[in-house]
């Protein structure tokens, strides 16, 4: 698609900027919630669409905005209807985004930045290293193109920021893109549906919590002590795993909400029935959650995920312990479903070495 310089992405605006243009553009202040409505909830693909507006302000909207402005790059379809979506961004960045349905759910998980500078050594997609934040409009076109895989008979129920990049690191433009999916005039989703997935950033933690709303938030946590976390998790080496649990502590006591732990198995590496213990001693007098995570393959990586008998008896040691534990049902088995896998696979294609 061909954007012109001069239009902008819609979704970059508030509802109240948005409000505020349509004023300017001699409209009503509430043509905005108009066009919030065409876009999130009857989730049309252009501005020509909108009829309850104005031939003359759909032709301005033209002019100065576009809706979509991602390239889709590749659209794969797992057997439990599992979709996952390749983008490119207009610098000729890529992001992925996915779908996940459940009997009573359907999720959206969306990626903050173009690669991820926090270094896990089990993750794809860190493998080439950070390369930009993602805008707010950026943010929320993920959500745009994966609502329009939804049936008419289907809604979004639950967003997880869990995709490529670390979200706490661009908390700036992720905040307004969450606002706009609670706005009545958008998606009106409830804080309460979304989950933010963090390396641990104990000061953004703090900065999120602080905001006062009931984020789930989810610290890929991963190793229990710091020196087997160093290895997994470069970044640790200069956090620590207690300034961690601190920040996720105040975030329970102003929030109230149960902080989950995730913890990807690794055979041989972080699954043995001491690192269970440890877990179990770190979180015992926390209300926490442990959600253990099977590792998906990465044909770059040498790491492999744990056996279901390992698996079994790391859930016994930390349920005995008191501590509340569930592994993640993994979706989109047979299609590249972890982060980062269809960028690394577009990026070797196009020859680009990794860092």
């Amino acid at each position: 698609m061909n954007v012109s310089q001069t239009t902008r992405l819609i979704s970059e605006l508030s509802r109240t900027e948005l409000a505020c243009w349509c004023e300017s553009q001699g409209e009503a202040k509430f043509r905005a919630d108009q066009i919030w409505h065409w876009i999130f909830g009857k989730r049309v693909a252009d501005f020509d669409a909108m009829h309850d507006l104005p031939v003359r302000f759909r032709t301005v909207l033209k002019e100065n905005f576009d809706l979509l402005r991602a390239k889709l790059v590749k659209h794969q379809i797992a057997r439990d209807r599992t979709e996952k979506l390749l983008l490119e961004l207009t610098d000729g960045s890529h992001v992925e985004c996915v779908l996940m349905r459940e009997l009573k759910r359907r999720t959206v998980c969306v990626s903050t930045q173009v690669g991820c500078a926090m270094g896990c050594i089990f993750c794809a997609s860190g493998l080439m290293g950070l390369k930009r934040n993602l805008s707010t409009g950026e943010i929320l076109e993920q959500i745009l193109w994966l609502d329009r895989l939804l049936g008419d008979d289907e809604r979004m129920t639950n967003v997880v920021v869990m995709g490529i990049g670390e979200p706490l690191a661009n908390l700036k433009a992720l905040l307004p893109a969450l606002e706009a999916l609670q706005a009545e005039a958008g998606p009106g989703l409830s804080a309460r549906r979304v989950t933010i997935s963090t390396v641990g950033l104990p000061d953004k933690i703090r900065e999120l919590a602080l905001l006062g709303k009931p984020y789930n938030l989810a610290v890929s946590l991963h190793a229990p002590n710091d020196r087997l976390r160093n290895e997994l998790v470069p970044v640790n080496v200069r956090i620590g795993i207690q300034a961690i649990l601190e920040a996720a502590d105040e975030y329970f006591q102003r929030t109230g909400r149960r902080v989950t732990y995730e913890y990807v198995l690794l055979a041989n590496v972080n699954d043995e029935p001491q690192h269970a213990r440890q877990l179990a001693s770190l979180l015992k007098r926390r209300n926490a959650h442990v959600n253990l995570i099977p590792m998906n393959g990465v044909e770059e990586l040498s790491l492999k995920g744990s056996a279901a008998a390992r698996t079994r008896g790391f859930v016994e040691l930390l349920e005995s312990a008191g501590i509340s534990t569930t592994v993640r049902k993994q979706k989109g088995a047979d299609i590249d479903a972890a982060c980062g896998q269809l960028r690394l696979q577009q990026q070797k294609s196009q020859t680009v070495p990794l860092r």
